[in-house]
């Protein structure tokens, strides 16, 4: 068996819980990039993780409060992977990672931080992206800023839809 460490996400554990729920109040208000909101489709949106794994950690979920995979619509389901193959194409263009970890954390004990909405999470990874850091001094490098990796997210995903609307 293979264990990831993740001593970083004490910070987010031990941290003061948003009252609501940020995947509802988030897209309500007209502050995208304070709240890291990297693109708004018809039924879901891609947000940036705050408390994240790896630089350029997103996350996909749709508007609507739902907390079962299962009692998702069609077309959010389809929006949401569809939204994750064009913010796949955007992370290679801006971060050109190694590969990806995806997955959807569904209830409290599956991991889920926010489990009454569910919500798609992409990682991007790089080859030593674990290193001795958060073993010997628990502490876990995340090489650029949240607002440089939105912006530089922003234009890659900017860009990708430009090209997916050519015929």
């Amino acid at each position: 068996m293979k264990v990831l460490w993740a001593p970083w996400r004490i910070e987010y554990i031990r941290s003061p819980k948003y009252d609501g729920c940020i995947f509802c109040d988030f897209p309500k208000e007209n502050r995208d990039r304070e709240r890291l909101i990297l693109y708004r489709g018809k039924h879901s949106f891609i947000i940036m993780n705050n408390y994240p794994y790896n630089p350029g950690h997103v996350m996909i979920a749709p508007y609507r409060h739902v907390g079962k995979w299962e009692e998702l619509t069609d077309e959010e389901l389809l929006e949401i992977m569809k939204l994750s193959q064009i913010m796949i194409k955007a992370l290679k263009k801006a971060m050109d990672p190694h590969g990806f970890n995806m997955g959807v954390n569904i209830g409290r004990v599956a991991g889920a931080g926010i489990d009454d909405h569910v919500h798609l999470h992409i990682v991007p990874r790089w080859n030593g992206d674990t290193n001795f850091m958060p073993v010997i001094a628990d502490t876990k490098v995340i090489p650029e800023s949240l607002e440089e990796a939105y912006d530089e997210l922003k234009k890659a995903l900017e860009e990708v839809l430009r090209e997916e609307e050519k015929p």
